[in-house]
């Protein structure tokens, strides 16, 4: 889970908009 949310907080996530997630346990992150 710790991945995904560094990496929605860093500079590289700058273009990302609207895409769904997939994170660890089936969790889902819009």
């Amino acid at each position: 889970l710790a991945g995904p949310c560094v990496f929605l907080a860093s500079k590289a996530s700058d273009y990302i908009n609207g895409y769904t997630i997939a994170v660890d346990g089936g969790w889902l992150a819009r």
